[in-house]
């Protein structure tokens, strides 16, 4: 049950997300209109962060489907199995990072299922047992300037405004 509750609540979690983003895209872009690019690059890293939230998500639902697909196999296991090792991993490693509580509550039956040793080289990927895309796209980090200036260069495009696309000293300079 609480697996069906997750991969729904993560798809209307993702939906949200999208909406929101698009707002914030034409606010960029009519900051860029005006020429208030920092405020432009501030508020985009917080679209790439979101992005990548997005994209976390839709991995973790796949993994929640597979684990629903293979229940049966799920419930009668002792120890994880290699078919399922990845989702379970990624799930247990995946779910305090995420917003959706339902998730929450699939990793600790998961824990109590597999065992505190297990649930612990999960959550600190030993062995790197977690999806790497997943343990990319949560990390907390400043996005790349180079990103950074390819989505405004992309919002700028889409909303037809002129935009020269050069970075900013800062940016420069931090590379």
């Amino acid at each position: 049950v609480q697996l069906k509750l997750a991969i729904n609540r993560l798809k209307l979690l993702q939906q949200k997300k999208n909406q929101f983003n698009q707002t914030a895209r034409k606010e960029i872009a009519l900051l860029l209109e005006k020429g208030k690019e920092d405020s432009a690059r501030v508020r985009v890293e917080h679209i790439i962060r979101e992005d990548f939230n997005i994209e976390a998500m839709e991995i973790l639902e796949l993994y929640s489907e597979l684990l629903l697909a293979r229940f049966a196999l799920l419930e009668t296991m002792k120890h994880c199995d290699q078919a399922i090792s990845e989702a379970v991993n990624t799930i247990i490693y995946a779910a305090p990072r995420c917003e959706v509580k339902e998730l929450n509550q699939v990793r600790e039956q998961l824990i109590f299922k597999f065992g505190k040793e297990h649930a612990m080289a999960a959550m600190e990927n030993q062995n790197d047992v977690v999806n790497s895309r997943i343990v990319h796209k949560l990390k907390v980090q400043t996005p790349d300037p180079i990103l950074v200036n390819q989505y405004l260069k992309t919002i700028a495009k889409a909303f037809n405004i002129q935009w020269d696309g050069e970075m900013s000293g800062d940016d420069v300079f931090l590379q």
